[in-house]
């Protein structure tokens, strides 16, 4: 009998199923808010809030937390997409989106 670790057997599950994994489904979130932030103009709360947020910070000691501007710039290059893009709405939409596995 083979024995399957928790990873597998999820992602097992997954494919019977029929759904992407939960992991691309965040990022695809995390992408199509930013792309909603950045389309926002200037003068904006959300947008003046994210011009404040990087001036304001005070680290302390140890290692700092991760940013969501820093996982925002990750997403962005794991998928080699560019801040730009996301002017065209549905350029962008088709390439964030993750399909179900239907």
């Amino acid at each position: 009998m083979v024995r399957l670790s928790g990873i597998e057997l999820e992602m097992l599950t997954l494919e019977r199923v029929g759904v992407a994994p939960i992991v691309e489904k965040m990022v695809e979130t995390r992408l199509r808010w930013f792309a909603h932030v950045e389309r926002r103009p200037m003068d904006s709360a959300v947008r003046r809030v994210d011009q404040m947020e990087g001036s304001q910070i005070t680290r302390g000691r140890g290692r700092p937390r991760k940013t969501m501007r820093e996982t925002i710039r990750k997403d962005l290059e794991i998928n080699e997409l560019e801040k730009d893009m996301v002017f065209d709405r549905t350029l962008w939409r088709r390439l964030i989106h993750v399909a179900d596995r239907t």
